[in-house]
């Protein structure tokens, strides 16, 4: 009787492992933490159709993946930027994603294109430089939310999101989690075109900064061009937003499922108000000479921060830096570390100081006068 009895407890364990939701298994030593971002939102309506704006779409479909996730996954901790139409600066959704050491991050948002009402299909995208005119205009277009930030000349150190200059820092970036951004863009898309049925618009790279300021695995999702009027009909629908965000959710399923059965796969054991040790900013090298003799060739340097006002060298929003310069331009004093005639040295010292300036950016300068940094890294290649 005993021995039966232990032969149903063992079936019933069994059954029980068949009806459990797709997501739950063994948990981990700490919950798989995701951050879902509903772009623009309060005073930022992104783009605008002729029934809708953006931020309620993203809004939507941000809750919907969210709560599949919840529904299905016990072991997956869910953080939103914001549950509600708020305004969010574009560095505090990347903040809210590092605090929380999240292992992904998915921006959702919706396209839109100018004096285009044809456009259909959804795309998704990860940190990168863009290589066409269109991908950098989807770049400019979403990092324009910064325009909203009364600071964000200072918070962002003079990055002009509609200037195709400030655009070089994200060149030779290199983003240690880009295989993993690209493999989870590309079972979205998967996602998209064979169960959502959409036009698959396809993975790029372009130079997004919620993205880059993300230390995880990132992507931003275009869901559809609001520009459409079909489009945007169909993501007013509660049939879109389900099957968006159903797609979305399966990718997400597919791409955890993998990182927990990839060979040598190991639970990260994290202390509270502790951060990887892989997070840990570099030391800051030595500044270059700022008093490099006239050439004729390119200066590069590295653009910190950004005021309205002339600091002092001890300042402390300058970090403890020493030999930090400054130029004047358009009303604002721009602060600079590091100056040589050597890209790669100067590429080597804007990573050196990332861990305290998240949005320093490589210019350029010749004779004296600042110069367009792209051509002055074309200069640098043909002069090696």
């Amino acid at each position: 009787m005993k021995r039966i009895k232990l032969h149903i407890l063992y079936i019933g364990f069994l059954l029980g492992l068949l009806v459990s939701p797709p997501c739950l298994g063994k948990v981990e030593a700490h919950d798989f933490v995701v951050v879902i971002d509903a772009g623009h939102g309060g005073h930022d309506p992104g783009a605008v159709g002729r029934i809708s704006k953006e931020k309620n779409i993203n809004l939507k479909v941000a809750l919907a993946v969210g709560r599949l996730i919840e529904r299905n996954c016990p072991d997956v901790k869910v953080i939103y930027t914001r549950k509600r139409d708020v305004f969010v600066p574009l560095n505090r959704r990347s903040d809210i994603a590092n605090e929380a050491k999240a292992d992904l991050f998915i921006s959702i948002h919706t396209n839109s294109l100018a004096n285009n009402r044809t456009a259909r299909g959804a795309s998704t995208w990860t940190l990168g430089l863009a290589k066409s005119d269109a991908n950098l205009k989807v770049a400019q277009r979403e990092n324009a939310v910064i325009l909203y930030e009364d600071d964000y000349q200072t918070r962002y150190a003079g990055f002009n999101p509609n200037s195709a200059e400030s655009y070089i820092i994200f060149e030779l970036m290199q983003d240690k989690y880009m295989e993993q951004s690209v493999h989870l863009a590309s079972l979205v898309q998967e996602q998209f075109r064979h169960t959502c049925r959409r036009v698959d618009r396809g993975v790029h790279q372009a130079g997004f900064l919620v993205l880059k300021a993300s230390a995880m695995p990132s992507v931003l999702i275009e869901l559809g061009f609001i520009s459409t009027p079909a489009e945007e009909r169909y993501l007013n629908t509660e049939e879109g937003v389900s099957n968006l965000s159903n797609g979305i959710y399966r990718a997400f399923l597919a791409y955890k499922q993998e990182q927990e059965h990839r060979p040598g796969h190991t639970p990260e054991l994290r202390l509270a108000g502790k951060k990887p040790a892989s997070a840990a900013p570099e030391k800051v090298e030595k500044p270059s000479s700022a008093s490099v003799p006239a050439s004729g060739k390119p200066v590069f340097k590295v653009q910190i921060f950004a005021s309205s006002e002339l600091l002092k060298g001890n300042d402390k929003r300058l970090k403890g830096l020493k030999g930090v310069e400054h130029y004047k331009e358009n009303g604002l004093y721009k602060y600079t570390y590091g100056a040589s005639e050597d890209y790669n040295r100067v590429l080597r010292t804007r990573r050196s100081v990332a861990g305290k300036f998240k949005e320093a950016f490589i210019i350029a300068f010749k004779d004296g006068r600042k110069m367009d940094v792209n051509q002055a890294i074309r200069e640098f290649k043909e002069n090696r």
